[in-house]
């Protein structure tokens, strides 16, 4: 009774009608962690600080645009496949050391594939360096200082944080046979938080023209055996368009590339010769196109001076030389192959939202894509899908004609476990866990009896009643679909309730795709 009654009176008392309730977890989260042009924000730094955004505009705002790459030239080696043909001999166009960068344009892809609500983990800032170079400990959050303390972030920070549900490191695939080391990393903070799913990439996809039977064996030796149903893989890279041809200019070329030596047009070379190389020469045309200035006049004009000069320069190069327009076409090819986490991240989203976390990301088109960097045949495939050895499976993306580029594959690493092949079934499972998890904090220390039992079971039949009702749980009914037992003698024993343990057992009947189709033809007798 909620109240002493010793004084004469009419009192009120209000009792709940309802159990509680279980609510769904979000499901469409992912946390990218790599490296940015800035993190701050109103002046504070958000370097290794995980940061909700809601929009490509709250990320341009935090973290700034891509970095500005410098690309080189050099003879083609076996297997280079960025080539352009310069005064008739080929060369290799290829990023300039400690260059690429590719969490920005991932967060582009992400979003062009249907993403919403996401968290960065800046672990670097680019903004006024020419280079950077990607490290292992910064990603994992296990870099140190100079007094050798170490700096938390990365992924070790992102433990803190309970609403991410998908793990991206886009960078981690430049760190060579170690990106495996980060991606068996992420599956043990996935395994430890109970509530996030990786997705990861094979690591030199990049150059890659044909499939590379040993690329893929090495990714499976390397990843490990432990916690595989936490996590999927997919290959190949992607061809975007998420580069726009504006955003390549000759400022894309290394210091080492001679414009004058490598243009065969004379007017090109002409225009390269007469261009400005310094702020101090283009301060003296400056002063000589616009004599009246003052001092103070052309501190403020120069900066605008500049990029005027440079757009104009950069004009009059593709209006005369077709060479070089060759050269960026194949830099910015180059920038536009992409590692397909951060548009898998963009399908996971879309996908959850519009039908569901119980339906496999598969068979799913992709945006802002021209095609896979590997063309993969059906045959090809099957090694990448189902793999006896191993058993670990790789989702391919695959071109068919009429059709586009497809995600073809819905399989988590576990790829042969009957209970944690697919992707769906792992991720629905992590929303139930979750979603009943949360609920149950509120009967923690409540009394551990029948009256509890039956308000808790209730509860958990609802919530999976729903679940059921929109197709996550297979099953013509819910005795089908799901069963919930709690009590003494059923989950529990009296040495359990002495010890207070509430025990619970939910038995689910998860739906799973139709990953295999087969539709049997027989001829038959004609009956009339």
């Amino acid at each position: 009774m909620a109240q002493n009654l010793m004084t004469p009176g009419v009192y009120i008392e209000e009792k709940n009608g309802f159990p509680g309730s279980v609510v769904e977890v979000a499901t469409a989260i992912p946390a990218f962690i790599g490296y940015t042009q800035k993190a701050s924000r109103n002046g504070k730094s958000l370097l290794n600080q995980p940061t909700r955004v809601t929009s490509f505009a709250d990320y341009l705002a935090l973290f700034g645009g891509a970095f500005a790459p410098k690309f080189t030239l050099s003879d083609p080696a076996s297997g280079d496949r960025n080539l352009v043909s310069i005064n008739g001999a080929e060369k290799n166009v290829a990023y300039k050391t400690d260059n690429i960068f590719y969490l920005y344009s991932s967060i582009r892809l992400f979003y062009s594939n249907g993403g919403g609500t996401c968290y960065i983990v800046s672990v670097g800032t680019y903004a006024n360096k020419e280079s950077l170079p990607i490290v292992k400990e910064e990603l994992l959050g296990t870099s140190r200082d100079a007094n050798d303390k170490i700096i938390e972030g990365g992924l070790a920070k992102l433990a803190k944080e309970l609403e991410p549900t998908m793990v991206v490191i886009p960078d981690a695939v430049h760190l060579g046979e170690d990106a495996y080391e980060v991606y068996k990393q992420v599956l043990a903070h996935c395994v430890k938080m109970q509530s996030r799913f990786g997705i990861f990439d094979l690591f030199d996809g990049y150059n890659a023209r044909e499939m590379d039977v040993n690329n893929v064996n090495v990714f499976r030796e390397k990843i490990g055996s432990e916690y595989l149903s936490y996590a999927a893989a997919y290959y190949p890279w992607l061809e975007t368009n998420i580069v726009s041809k504006s955003e390549v200019t000759f400022k894309n070329l290394d210091e080492s590339i001679d414009l004058t030596a490598i243009l065969p047009e004379a007017r090109a070379v002409d225009l390269v010769s007469k261009f400005p190389k310094t702020e101090d020469e283009f301060k003296a045309k400056l002063i000589a196109d616009k004599p009246n200035l003052s001092d103070e006049e052309v501190v403020l004009e120069l900066p605008k001076y500049i990029a005027n000069q440079e757009n104009n320069y950069h004009l009059g190069l593709i209006a005369t030389s077709p060479t070089y327009s060759t050269l960026l076409d194949e830099i910015r090819a180059t920038m536009n192959l992409l590692p397909t986490a951060g548009a898998m991240a963009g399908i996971y989203t879309m996908v959850d939202n519009s039908r569901g976390v119980w339906k496999a990301p598969a068979n799913i088109s992709l945006n802002a894509v021209v095609k896979p960097s590997v063309n993969i045949t059906h045959d090809q495939q099957e090694d990448l899908n189902v793999n006896a050895l191993s058993g670990k499976s790789i989702n391919a993306i695959r071109t068919f004609p009429g059709v586009g580029t497809l995600v073809w594959g819905g399989r988590t690493l576990d790829g042969n476990s009957l209970d944690w092949k697919y992707i769906n079934v792992r991720r629905t499972i992590i929303m139930l866990e979750q979603s009943i998890k949360l609920a149950l904090r509120a009967y923690v220390f409540e009394p551990n009896d029948a009256n509890t039992w039956v308000t808790v079971k209730s509860m958990v039949n609802n919530f999976l009643t729903e679940k059921w009702k929109q197709g996550a749980l297979a099953g013509a009914s819910t005795d089908d679909a799901f069963d919930v037992q709690i009590g003494l003698g059923t989950t529990m024993t009296a040495l359990d309730i002495l010890e207070g343990k509430m025990l619970i057992s939910v038995k689910l009947a998860i739906v799973r795709p139709a990953e295999f189709i087969v539709v049997t033809f027989e001829q038959q007798m004609q009956k009339s």
